[in-house]
């Protein structure tokens, strides 16, 4: 499941995609389903393009035998943690920024969930994030390499064998930590797993507007009934200059900002940070 379009500065961190996927303006959910397919072709992959949000990630992870976190936001993570321990599916986080990535296996009722460790995410500007530090990609790889692992001990039945604390790596210090939480979730009162309050999933926490890590570029979400007609709109937005699409996305540029929309109303507007602006020019160009 991934909401988003490859780009070429996506390229240096991991190993699905390559610059055709880029020209062939592909979402990164079914360029990754396209080489996974080459790889084995008797495996059942379903892309997903969509934007992860409390109004669907139930009905998304519902029938899932586990959960595993790719994303680059903790608003997405916390609202996977709600989820999973509503559902009681385990998860596994794992996240990076510059030289230096953490990961944790949460098992509901056993292990102390996302919010028993981490309560509340960093207040805006507190934080590294990946415009101002960037990702080094090997540390992807790593903590990838660590979530999966995790993944085929669940799904082969060996709960024994789980990481039950909180693995720490900065490959550029040469840190390796494994920080003991067990007893975090015995002596805490947890908002989301003891009082299970799911406030991301109820709606308490969270946007509908997202300024995206590293990328100049704002998500704007407005959900549609029904899929959004991409020839009428290159009709219509052809007064502005050259338009492109395919069944997966629709491109323009206008002023000094480029659009992508998907189909299901979304659009991620380049060239701005700022969620006001992105709203007004989403008012003003696609209409809604």
């Amino acid at each position: 499941i991934d909401r988003d379009f490859i780009e070429t500065s996506n390229l240096q961190r991991q190993v699905l995609f390559d610059e055709s996927d880029v020209t062939a303006n592909l979402p990164k959910a079914e360029a990754a389903a396209r080489k996974l397919r080459q790889i084995n072709s008797t495996v059942t992959i379903e892309p997903v393009v969509t934007d992860i949000d409390r109004t669907n990630i139930i009905s998304l992870v519902q029938d899932a035998d586990l959960v595993l976190d790719g994303t680059d936001n903790f608003e997405i993570r916390y609202l996977i943690n709600d989820a999973a321990v509503k559902l009681g599916k385990p998860w596994v986080f794992g996240g990076c920024i510059g030289s230096h990535g953490q990961t944790m296996t949460i098992i509901p009722g056993e292990t102390p969930c996302l919010r028993c460790v981490i309560e509340a995410a960093p207040a805006p500007g507190e934080a590294q994030t990946c415009e101002t530090a960037g990702v080094l990609g090997p540390i992807v790889n790593i903590i990838a390499s660590y979530q999966a692992t995790e993944a085929f001990k669940i799904l082969a039945g060996k709960k024994e064998a789980i990481n039950r604390d909180l693995i720490f790596l900065d490959i550029w210090e040469n840190v390796h930590k494994k920080l003991s939480i067990a007893k975090l979730r015995e002596r805490g009162n947890c908002v989301c797993c003891k009082q299970r309050n799911f406030e991301w999933l109820d709606g308490a926490h969270g946007s509908q507007t997202t300024s995206l890590c590293g990328r100049n570029a704002v998500q704007v979400s407005h959900r549609v009934s029904g899929q959004l007609d991409f020839e009428s709109m290159a009709k219509q937005l052809a007064v502005l200059g050259k338009v492109s699409f395919n069944r997966f996305m629709l491109k323009f540029d206008v002023e000094d900002y480029q659009f992508t929309v998907f189909p299901d109303g979304r659009a991620i507007i380049k060239g701005t940070n700022d969620v006001d602006k992105a709203r007004t020019l989403y008012a003003k160009y696609i209409g809604h």
